[in-house]
Order: C-alpha cells, then sequence, then structure tokens
C-alpha cells in the first residue's frame, strides 16, 4: 500500500516505525520532516528543517522522558539531529515545535501494542548527558533550595562556564541580561549600552552618589555609572570567575577609585545607606518565597528617598508555581523560579517600597537573544573548542527556545522602579519620569 507524502511509513506489516511512533504520540504530530535510524520518517517531506534520530539510545531518551527534556537530553548527546539550521542558532527548529512537544497518551490497547514493538529494552533510561544537573529532588539532599550554599553552587553550574565562552556569545559588553533596544536598527552593543543608561536615568544616578549591583555579572552596571555618572559603585556576583574579569576591566578602564566588584553574597554586604541599588537579572535565582526577605534586604540598604530597580525575567501571568520546566531546571537555570510582574510588585509594596513605574521588556529580550544566537553561530569553533560541543548545544537550545518563549508571551522582562519613601510618606520624586526625555 503506497504511503501519502509526509505519511508514517512502516518497517514492515507487524513492526512499527520509529517515524510511525513518533509521529502518533507527538502533540499535533511532527512538523518538521524526521528520519530515523530504522529508515522511518515522518512529517512534510519538503520542511527546510529536519530531524534524524540516529540511534537506539536517543530513542530511549526520546520513550523514558517524554517532552522537552528527553528531546534535549537526545539532541545535547548528538543522537537527534538538525539539518536546515546552525546548531548555534537553532530557533527555526524550535519555533516549528513549540507546539509539539509534549507526547500524547494513545489509549491503553495502543501503548500495549507499541511497548511491544519498541521492546522493553527501550524503556531503560541511558545515563544523562553530562550537562545534566541532577534532579531537584536529588539536589535536596545536597542542601536547602536558596540557602547560601545551594545558591552558590547554582549560580557556579550556570556562570562559571567560561569567561571566554562568555565573551564570544555576549559580545563586548559582557552583559547577560535583556537589552533595551532604542530602534529595529540599533547594534547589540548599542541596546546594551542604551539598558545601563536607562537604569540609571530611572534611578535618578547623580556624581558622588553611592550605588549597589546585587547580581553583578562582570559588571557592566558598575562599570556604567562609574564611568557615565561619577557614581560610586559596589557590585556583588556569587561567581568568581565573573568578579575576578570584572575587577580586571575596572583596572583596565582606571576605575578603582569608584567601582568595585566583589564575590561576595548580596546578604553578607556590610554597607547600607546606599542612593540606589539595581538588582538586574538576579530575581530569577531567589525563589519566590524568599522575595519578602529579599526586597527587604534591599529595602533596609537604602537611604530614605533611595531607588530600587529590579529587572528581572518574570511569566505572563501570576499564577505560575515557579517551576522553569525540567530542561531549564537541569541544563540552565537549577533552582530557578518565575512568576508574574504583579507577585513582585505586590511584594515591594508590602515591605513599605513604592512601585513608581513599571515596564514590560518582551520583544527587546527576544531581539537580545536573536543577538546572542547569532554571536554563537558566527564563533560556533571557538566556542566548541573552549566549553565542548554538548555544553554549546545546551545553550543554542536555550537562548533559541527562549526567544520562541518571549514572542509567544511565555515569559516577560519587566523592570520595576520603586522608591523609600521616608517615616512622613515623601518620596523626593520627580512629578514626571525624567528618564523618557
Amino acid at each position: 500500500m503506497k504511503t501519502r507524502p509526509g505519511e508514517p511509513r512502516s518497517t514492515g506489516s507487524d513492526q512499527l516505525s520509529i517515524g510511525a511512533l513518533v509521529d502518533r504520540l507527538l502533540k499535533g504530530g511532527m512538523p518538521l520532516r524526521f528520519t530515523a535510524y530504522d529508515g522511518s520518517s515522518a512529517g512534510p517531506e519538503d520542511s527546510p528543517v529536519g530531524l534524524h534520530l540516529a540511534n537506539e539510545r536517543g530513542l530511549r531518551y526520546l520513550l523514558t522522558a517524554p517532552g522537552d527534556l528527553g528531546l534535549a537530553r537526545a539532541y545535547v548527546a548528538g543522537d537527534l539531529q538538525i539539518s536546515g539550521t546552525h546548531p548555534g542558532n537553532p530557533y527555526p527548529a524550535i519555533s516549528a515545535l513549540k507546539e509539539h512537544t509534549h507526547f500524547e497518551m494513545p489509549p491503553p490497547a495502543e501503548l500495549l501494542r507499541m511497548l511491544r514493538h519498541v521492546g522493553l529494552s527501550n524503556l531503560v533510561p541511558p545515563p544523562p548527558p553530562p550537562q545534566e544537573m541532577m534532579p531537584r529532588w536529588r539536589r535536596l539532599m545536597e542542601g536547602v533550595r536558596h540557602s547560601m550554599t545551594r545558591d552558590a553552587e547554582a549560580i557556579h553550574h550556570h556562570y562559571d562556564v567560561s569567561n571566554r565562552f562568555y565573551e564570544l556569545v555576549l559580545g563586548p559588553s559582557m552583559t547577560y541580561t535583556c537589552a533595551c533596544f532604542p530602534s529595529e536598527t540599533a547594534t547589540l552593543e548599542e541596546a546594551q549600552f542604551f539598558k545601563y543608561d536607562l537604569v540609571a536615568r530611572k534611578l535618578g544616578l547623580q556624581a558622588g552618589q553611592r550605588l549597589l549591583d546585587v547580581g553583578c555579572g562582570w559588571g557592566g552596571m558598575v562599570r556604567h555609572a562609574a564611568k557615565e555618572y561619577g557614581v560610586k559603585a559596589i557590585g556583588v556576583t556569587l561567581s568568581e570567575q565573573q568578579a575576578e574579569w570584572g575587577q580586571a576591566r575596572i583596572r583596565s578602564e582606571g576605575l578603582e577609585d569608584l567601582a568595585e566588584i566583589r564575590f561576595m553574597d548580596y546578604r553578607d554586604v556590610p554597607e547600607g545607606e546606599f542612593d540606589a541599588i539595581s538588582s538586574i537579572g538576579l530575581t530569577e535565582h531567589i525563589g519566590i518565597k524568599n522575595y519578602p526577605a529579599y526586597f527587604t534586604a534591599l529595602r533596609d540598604k537604602l537611604k530614605d528617598h533611595g531607588r530600587l530597580l529590579n529587572h528581572c525575567i518574570t511569566r505572563a501571568d501570576n499564577r505560575s508555581d515557579g517551576g522553569a520546566g525540567a530542561f531549564i531546571d537541569r541544563y540552565v537555570f537549577p533552582d530557578g523560579e518565575l512568576t508574574g510582574s504583579g507577585r513582585i510588585i505586590s511584594t515591594m509594596q508590602d515591605l513599605g517600597l513604592e512601585v513608581r513605574h513599571e515596564e514590560n521588556l518582551r520583544e527587546h529580550y527576544a531581539m537580545t537573544l536573536a543577538g546572542w544566537c547569532r554571536n554563537l553561530e558566527d564563533n560556533w569553533d571557538e566556542c566548541v573548542a573552549e566549553v565542548g560541543e554538548g555544553t554549546a548545544r545546551v545553550w543554542g537550545l536555550y537562548m533559541a527556545g527562549s526567544q520562541v518563549g518571549f514572542e509567544i508571551n511565555e515569559i516577560q522582562l519587566h523592570q520595576v522602579l520603586a522608591v523609600k519613601p521616608d517615616a512622613s510618606g515623601r518620596a523626593d520624586f520627580p512629578l514626571r519620569p525624567t528618564w523618557l526625555s
């Protein structure tokens, strides 16, 4: 019997092919051209992007962890191969698959038939790729979630990959947070400068003031505040590699009198009475239940009339329990949690911080990630030489997937600006926003 174009082929009358199996289980069917090592296929023949399942281990990954985790394991290990797009920028494949990463459970009789054809040996999970962290329940044995020790380990996993790798992917700004594009034609570097300057203007920075930047990364905000505004700035990070790189850049730019980066938990900063505090990309690592303690600690380090700018990834609603998904939790942001901007705003308000402005930069983060993916693709060989192909694949998958997430409004990026009023309720805040001029 002839098959229709794009219809899954079977390898025999009594043998269920891998192509037919995947097409049947995948929610909505296979939107790309899919081929497998058994010679079977599924999906449209004219698809410009294709997937090839190279071996039995890849099949075992897909069957034992249905959904994004199994797909990621097979891809990172090299068992699931992409054609028609670069591994540093698999955006076309992820965009096509975005509604098709979950398996649909067939009726029991059909499921039993599938399992019989697949063979029980393929239902034994192979060891995951070395880039994968242990599951969250196992990590609980290593320490309480969001304790100082466990937070440091999570940050180390994500940020201490290689400073050279980050230079290649992030570009000269070494800024691993959402840029803000003043125009659609602005370069990534121009947009990162504009983002730092937007934060500085929202905070009302002036020469002689003191700024604390928590989760400072490689020190981009610290250096910008010192260089462009004459502010005395302290940055803290839990990544020793970031602190060393940032301090070296501060010395090379002659900013030692104004700027400093410390390898330190924000909870251990001894100083207080800051004029301004910026938190750019740290709240994702804090844990939702720790928001009150987090914003209390930042509030208490501000002087009266001091401003706080919180910049972080959020969900599109406030109903989320915080989980970021199996792939993100195991490969990218261990223990990371996201919720809606409303939860962040209400927590800040409940602690006596007066929220004066909120802004969603969702589209800007999609553009930022597209720029990082281009950098990874352009520097692929050197990136692979630096961190290995598996890790480079993780980053391409994560960044392109996140780009899709921002585009379809699964995730957002919010800047929330607050001020600490004095005992009489005065905020010493301008009547109209000064950063829009």
